[in-house]
């Protein structure tokens, strides 16, 4: 099996890996380089993300979980005074349903293409 190169990473993807992210694009996928994350690829659809690192097989694994972004950065998810926020530094913005099925769609498309 012939391996390919993600040139931002310089990490060696399969032609299995290459395929399945070719799926995740066509499904309106970006496949995106996040700087600080320069080991990962990044995947980004709607306001949500996720880092992901080739695996044997042709599979991936996830780094981290899938989260919602504030700008370009992701963010943490914590629970302040009873209410659930996605904070990055002092930007926060409330984790309202609209945005947990958002991210929850996200991660299962995510879940049955590349897993």
């Amino acid at each position: 099996m012939a391996a390919y190169c993600y040139s931002r990473s310089g990490m060696d993807l399969t032609q299995e890996h290459a395929e399945k992210l070719g799926r995740l694009h066509g499904q309106g996928f970006e496949i995106v380089a996040f700087p600080m994350y320069a080991n990962y690829i990044g995947l980004r659809k709607g306001s949500c993300a996720a880092l992901m690192e080739p695996s044997d097989s042709g599979r991936f694994k996830l780094f981290g979980q899938p989260t919602i972004l504030i700008g370009d950065n992701f963010s943490v998810r914590v629970r302040q005074a009873g209410q659930d926020w996605f904070v990055w530094k002092q930007q926060r913005i409330e984790a309202t349903p609209e945005r947990m099925r958002e991210l929850n769609e996200f991660f299962e498309e995510i879940r049955r293409n590349l897993f």
